[in-house]
């Protein structure tokens, strides 16, 4: 049985090839020629992949008398759906992170220091209730991935985080990715000027769990954003 990665090309990805191919740019009348089908599935496919920014128009040179031809080739860039592998770099900055003398200390301000990007207004605010600042927190924890169990309003001590987005890294970094997660919650709370903090991050109380223990902010600690 064929997947997506090991089955044959497409028509869209075949019609790419040719024209990367190619030393000059196509018309749509050559690359219907070669694939034996019809201008307008080749002019669909080619439309498909300029929208995509994959290909790119030029016009050619006029023989003789009307309009010059529309000729296509590949784009001068690099292709934004093309393969990724963030994973990789992920990992070469948290082992070399890893093997600073206060590598939690610095991923913990890492976090800090990123979090106020990541709440939906970051801008000037109302000090917040600890109902709304925790809200905000779990809302922008789930957005990232983490999981997080609904909390229970003024009464909340504790969030607990049933995923975490890192997980093989943090497997391996505890120490780098859990001060990560720690200063991004500590960053978040400060921003929106709560009256409270993240007290400590207890990682893998259980294999799915994670826990995030919350406390009251202490008479001069708040940060004003």
């Amino acid at each position: 049985m064929n997947t997506p990665h090991s089955g044959p090309p497409g028509r869209r990805d075949l019609i790419l090839a040719m024209l990367r191919s190619s030393a000059a740019p196509r018309s749509i009348a050559s690359v219907a020629d070669e694939l034996g089908v019809h201008p307008n599935t080749v002019r669909f496919h080619l439309d498909a992949l300029a929208r995509a920014g994959r290909v790119e128009q030029v016009v050619g040179d006029s023989a003789g008398r009307g309009r010059p031809p529309t000729l296509f080739r590949p784009s001068r860039r690099r292709d934004p759906a093309g393969p990724t592998n963030y994973r990789l770099l992920a990992g070469i900055l948290t082992d070399y992170l890893a093997d600073e003398p206060d590598a939690a200390a610095v991923a913990a301000e890492l976090g800090r220091s990123t979090s106020p990007a990541l709440l939906a207004d970051s801008g000037q605010r109302r000090i917040p209730t600890k109902t709304r600042a925790v809200s905000e927190l779990v809302e922008m924890l789930a957005e990232l991935g983490f999981e997080p169990e609904p909390a229970d309003g003024r009464r909340t001590r504790e969030i607990r985080l049933r995923n975490c987005p890192f997980q093989s890294l943090a497997e391996q970094h505890s120490e780098v990715i859990c001060s990560v997660h720690m200063g991004l919650m500590q960053g978040a709370l400060a921003t929106m000027r709560a009256p409270i903090r993240v007290d400590r991050l207890d990682p893998f109380v259980e294999p799915d769990l994670c826990v995030a223990h919350l406390a009251p902010v202490r008479t001069g600690e708040r940060t004003l954003s």
